[in-house]
C-alpha cells in the first residue's frame, strides 16, 4: 500500500502526520480501548459519510463513551483534512480513544479527555488482474473475540487471520463458526445462489459493513434479489459465485477458495454488475456535499 499523505488531525490540530505524538499511556496504546471508522473519499467527497459516523457513534456506545464531537465538527474534521490533503480519491481513517491516564487501571472507566486522531492515505485501487481474474481465499474458523460487531481497534485476531492468507498466496481469510459463514479477516462476505445474494444478518459476530448495505441498495435498484440470511459452510463451498467488500476498495469476486475453484472459476455476472453499479454511484455521489445529520 502506499504511504499515508503528509496532513494527519489530532486532538484540535492539523499537523505532518509524521509529527503526530500521543502518550504511552493512551488507553489504546495499553488496552485497545479505543474504536475507528475507515471512509472511502470519492472526488473529494466522504462517502456514505452518514452511515459511517452513524457506526462509530454505535461503537462508542457499545464500550460506554459519548462521541467526542457532534456531526458537524466530524465533517469539518473530514473536509478540511481532504482539502489539506490535496482532495481527489484517498481515505480517511478517524479513531477515537477513551485517553490517557496518570498510570493503568483497568477501572473504573476513566472520565478523561479523548484522544482523537485522524488521517488519509491514497485510495486502495485493485490490480487489473484482480478484477479480471478474482482473487483467492481461504478459510479458517473464526477465533476473535464474541463482540466483532463493535469496530474496535483490538485487531490482533484479524490480523493473524489475514497473515494465513498471506502464508497461502490469497487475498483474504473467510472466517467460518460453528458451520457457518461470518465475515473476511477486513472484509464482508457474498455469496450468489441461484441468482440471489446473500449475506449473513447482522449479529455481535460479524461488523454491521457500510459496504454490505450499498450492495443490497444497488441490488434493489437492479433488481437483484438480496437477502440477509445465514449461510453454511456447505452453500458458501457450492455457491455460483463469492465476492468480498470493503470500504476501501469496494468489491472483489472471489474465484478460489481453499484452492477449489468458486462456480467457473472466473468473476460471475452478479458480481460484475454490482460492480459497475457501484462505481456509477460513486460517480454521482462524488462533488456533491455530505450532508452532516
Amino acid at each position: 500500500m502506499a504511504d499515508p499523505l503528509p496532513i494527519a488531525y489530532l486532538n484540535g490540530d492539523y499537523l505532518p502526520l509524521q509529527e503526530a505524538r500521543v502518550s504511552p499511556l493512551d488507553r489504546a496504546f495499553l488496552y485497545a480501548d479505543a474504536v475507528y471508522e475507515v471512509m472511502p473519499v470519492y472526488g473529494g467527497r466522504v462517502f456514505r459519510f452518514t452511515e459511517h459516523f452513524d457506526r462509530l457513534d454505535r461503537s462508542l456506545r457499545e464500550i460506554r463513551m459519548a462521541p467526542p464531537y457532534p456531526r458537524s465538527r466530524w465533517a469539518e474534521v473530514c473536509q478540511e483534512l481532504v482539502r489539506r490533503n490535496g482532495g481527489g480519491d484517498m481515505y480517511v481513517y478517524v479513531q477515537v480513544t477513551r485517553g490517557a491516564e496518570l498510570g493503568r487501571n483497568h477501572a473504573p472507566l476513566p472520565e478523561i479527555e479523548r484522544t482523537v486522531f485522524a488521517f488519509a492515505a491514497p485510495p486502495v485501487v485493485p490490480a487489473p488482474e484482480k478484477i479480471e481474474r478474482g482473487v483467492a481465499a481461504v478459510t479458517a474458523p473464526d477465533n476473535r473475540w464474541a463482540r466483532c460487531d463493535v469496530k474496535s481497534t483490538a485487531l490482533l485476531a484479524n490480523v493473524l487471520l489475514k497473515q494465513l492468507a498471506v502464508d497461502a498466496g490469497a487475498h483474504e481469510t473467510i472466517m467460518l463458526r460453528n458451520g457457518q459463514l461470518k465475515e473476511g479477516s477486513s472484509t464482508t462476505v457474498h455469496v450468489v445462489i441461484g441468482g440471489e445474494i446473500r449475506t449473513p444478518p447482522r449479529s455481535e459476530q460479524i461488523l454491521p459493513g457500510t459496504t454490505r448495505d450499498v450492495v443490497g441498495q444497488l441490488a434493489a435498484r437492479a433488481g437483484i434479489p438480496f437477502r440477509a440470511v445465514d449461510v453454511s459452510e456447505a452453500e458458501l463451498r457450492s455457491a455460483d459465485e463469492v465476492f468480498i467488500g470493503a470500504a476501501t476498495f469496494g468489491t472483489l469476486a472471489v474465484t478460489t477458495l481453499d484452492g477449489r475453484p468458486i462456480g467457473s472459476g472466473a468473476p460471475g455476472p452478479i458480481w460484475k454488475r454490482i460492480r459497475a453499479l457501484f462505481e456509477d454511484y460513486k460517480r454521482e455521489l462524488a462533488g456533491k456535499p455530505i450532508e452532516a445529520s
